[in-house]
């Protein structure tokens, strides 16, 4: 059995999550989703970072079932926020990717996060506290690289 881990690592941790998971409540709260649920969002967000994938292949990083993601990616490509097109190793297959459209609207949503935040960040945080925050953040980086 590994280490035992401090009470204070647990409560950290604990009021981790839950400050992260506010923040994101906030950050889809700050822009219009235009209709699409959090799966769509969830769907679309993955192909901008991950690049072209198969539905299949997408259903099983999502944690969905194929015939949810595909009726997920339907919804997408009526709003013209995905292109399908033939895999290139497999004629059989069809890939999904992000269009032209889709990549406008997320940068318009990030946008619409960041304004939001950098104005609550201006209204609530002195200049010490705002460079505090990039001081804890330097740190938290560090959990994503373990």
């Amino acid at each position: 059995m590994g280490d035992a881990v401090s009470e204070s690592a647990v409560r950290t941790a604990r009021e981790l999550r839950t400050a992260v998971g506010r923040l994101r409540r906030r950050f889809r709260q700050a822009y219009d989703a235009e209709g699409l649920t959090p799966s769509q969002m969830s769907a679309l967000n993955r192909l901008d970072r991950s690049g072209p994938a198969s539905t299949s292949d997408l259903a099983a990083a999502e944690g969905v079932r194929h015939q949810s993601m595909a009726a997920t990616l339907n919804v997408l490509d009526e709003r013209g926020l995905i292109e399908r097109r033939a895999d290139p190793d497999d004629g059989r297959r069809q890939l999904v990717s992000v269009s032209d459209a889709g990549h406008l609207f997320l940068a318009d949503k990030r946008r619409a996060g960041e304004e939001w935040l950098a104005r609550a960040l201006q209204d609530n945080y002195t200049e010490r506290e705002r460079q505090t925050v990039l001081k804890a953040l330097v740190l938290l980086e560090k959990i994503t690289e373990s």
